[in-house]
């Protein structure tokens, strides 16, 4: 598609056109694509706002960056703030404050599980630790399985402690989800007290939470 049918498109009523122009603009340098994503950030249609937040990610430059800021922060609907995360996490370290600072502010499970699956492939312990936290502390019960994932992914790195001390507790939680969660999670720690948590985990008074320990003290 060329770019006068890309501007003409973008200016359609119909929306489907305006998401046509917007992947089309794909095959154009930023130069070219910044402004034209831009034109659309306030577009009545989330899905629309969602697909201008992805392109942006991908024609990164110091306009794109803060357009996603204020995206993530403001946008009145959650899709769009949190493809707004996961767009701007692309950035690397730059983001990664913000994206901290966010999760602390916005409870929308939505977005807390973007920003989550973002900072943990960033490779910063810190502050996937900070969150997960966080996570654990919130209501949601996806975001909660989420954060438990998360700190997973710290067994190995020099937070083995600090994170065995956030799981534990967790074996006496109300919800069978996040007993059996913490039960796979427990596989990952070789001591006594992740050994002694599973053993009662064993016993527990869901069958799914004892399926998921005895399947997390097979060796291997």
């Amino acid at each position: 598609m060329d770019i006068d049918q890309i501007q003409a498109f973008l200016k359609s009523p119909n929306s489907q056109e305006r998401l046509k122009a917007l992947t089309e603009l794909r095959q154009y340098d930023s130069e070219v694509a910044i402004p034209l994503l831009m034109s659309k950030l306030k577009d009545p249609e989330f899905l629309v706002r969602s697909f201008v937040a992805m392109g942006l990610g991908r024609k990164q430059s110091t306009q794109s960056f803060a357009a996603l800021l204020e995206m993530m922060k403001f946008d009145r609907d959650p899709n769009v703030r949190a493809e707004a995360s996961n767009s701007l996490s692309m950035y690397g370290e730059e983001a990664l404050s913000h994206l901290v600072q966010k999760f602390h502010q916005d409870e929308h499970w939505l977005v807390r599980r973007s920003i989550l699956a973002a900072v943990s492939e960033m490779h910063s312990p810190e502050e996937l630790f900070d969150i997960c936290i966080c996570a654990l502390a919130g209501e949601d019960l996806t975001v909660r399985e989420a954060g438990i994932d998360a700190l997973v992914l710290l067994a190995d790195s020099g937070k083995q402690t600090e994170v065995l001390q956030q799981l534990l507790p967790l074996k006496n939680e109300q919800w069978w989800r996040i007993r059996a969660r913490v039960a796979s999670a427990l596989r990952r720690f070789n001591d006594p007290q992740a050994k002694a948590a599973l053993s009662d985990l064993m016993k527990d008074e869901d069958h799914r939470v004892v399926a998921a320990a005895l399947e997390s003290s097979l060796p291997g």
